[in-house]
């Protein structure tokens, strides 16, 4: 069962955005991806709703306006 609060890996993470894990990562280095936790030194893990929030918030209309990032 799938619930919007599931934290998942960056694989997990790659297959909903099509992103590369070292993409996410240059992400979490820039401070520019989706909020991520780290309980271990070693260990990334995102919440899957707050995954699907960051590439909603970068809905657009139109291809010559990048989209806001939070």
């Amino acid at each position: 069962m799938i619930m919007d609060d599931d934290y998942i890996l960056p694989a997990t993470v790659g297959e909903i955005t099509g992103m590369k894990t070292g993409a996410l990562a240059q992400l979490r280095y820039l401070g520019r991806g989706p909020r991520f936790y780290k309980p271990t030194p070693r260990t990334v893990l995102y919440k899957r709703s707050e995954v699907v929030a960051w590439i909603e918030a970068s809905a657009t209309t139109r291809t010559s306006e990048p989209p806001t990032r939070h």
